[in-house]
């Protein structure tokens, strides 16, 4: 296969390119799967809490949120310790913000390494393309006249292999990381939407 031919002739470097996209990948797909459950997680939990706010039956959503393990149910717990002691709006308000305070971590984790990844693989490839030229003007000093320009036009095709993989692997890298980041953007958003309704419907008559 081409692709195979080409990564052989590439030299050591395609090793550790192909390392650091294979780490960029798994994270970038635990990190999908992780924040897509969480966003169904999510409605799922207000849609069953609407009723009961609704309602005034507190009772039944502390239990609910205290029962579930997700970021829309920590935030709303803060929030729900403060009205249960009768507090202000704004002390229920300053809670549920240091709950989102500590789950946004959750959400936002290793998010950050894919761009950092899809960075060490362009450094990769740029490195593995000049040490590549380095050996082949090495080379090429030692050959014979005739042959130099054959043989220094060959080396250079070989060495420039690890660039190209290095670019390869960290467009979709970016790529993911851009798409992540924005998820993660719209989540918080719905969480703090969730937040503010809470409120509103904890501080009706």
């Amino acid at each position: 296969m081409e692709f195979v031919k080409f990564f052989q002739t590439g030299g050591p470097f395609m090793y550790p390119i192909l390392i650091v996209f294979a780490i960029g990948m798994a994270i970038a797909l635990e990190r999908f799967l992780f924040l897509t459950r969480t966003n169904s997680r999510t409605k799922k939990i207000w849609g069953e809490l609407v009723p009961m706010l609704k309602a005034n039956d507190f009772q039944r959503a502390v239990s609910l949120t205290e029962s579930i393990k997700s970021p829309l149910a920590l935030l709303l717990n803060y929030g729900f310790a403060r009205h249960r002691a009768n507090k202000k709006r704004e002390l229920i308000e300053s809670a549920m913000e240091e709950g989102m305070m500590e789950a946004l971590p959750t959400l936002e984790e290793r998010t950050h390494y894919l761009a950092t990844f899809a960075n060490i693989a362009t450094l990769l490839g740029l490195l593995g393309t000049i040490v590549g030229l380095i050996q082949a003007f090495t080379a090429v000093a030692a050959a014979d006249p005739a042959e130099k320009a054959d043989l220094l036009s060959a080396s250079i095709s070989v060495a420039m292999n690890t660039t190209a993989f290095g670019l390869l692997a960290a467009i979709p890298l970016l790529l993911f990381h851009s798409y992540l980041v924005t998820k993660t953007a719209r989540l918080v958003d719905s969480l703090e939407m969730a937040a503010v309704k809470c409120l509103n419907l904890m501080d009706r008559d």
